[in-house]
């Protein structure tokens, strides 16, 4: 099994609750540091949560432990959706504050497709599902 794990820097709850939207799902379980983890580290931050978006599970957490042996990494997410009206309205809630690589268009591969990067630093692929 592979399962890709998103790290946020601070800012997981916001992603949580953005992806819980954009793709009608819900993150479980929500794993938050509490006074008596003996963690070092800030309360309240996400240390795991799990999600399904469209049949794949992803983890969610913020960034902890040894950050000076942390490094960021190219990951883009490939979501296949089977409508174009699915596409749009996911995008719609995702897009603000992203980065736009590849703009919403029609192209050869796909019916439609967009590339950004979202507000929390994550690339995602969107297309529609020919056929």
């Amino acid at each position: 099994m592979l399962i890709p794990h998103l790290h946020f820097c601070g800012n997981c709850n916001e992603a949580i609750a953005m992806y819980e939207k954009a793709f009608n799902t819900k993150a479980k379980p929500i794993i938050r540091k509490s006074k008596n983890m003996p963690v070092d580290w800030v309360e309240g931050k996400i240390l795991h949560a799990a999600m399904e978006i469209l049949g794949q599970t992803i983890y969610l957490n913020d960034r902890f432990g040894n950050k000076n042996m942390s490094h960021d990494c190219a990951i883009k997410l490939s979501v296949i959706f089977k409508k174009a009206d699915d596409l749009i309205a996911c995008y719609e809630i995702m897009k603000e504050g992203s980065i736009i690589i590849d703009p919403l268009e029609k192209v050869s591969f796909s019916k439609l497709m967009v590339q950004f990067i979202d507000r929390f630093g994550v690339q995602w692929g969107f297309m529609v599902k020919h056929g």
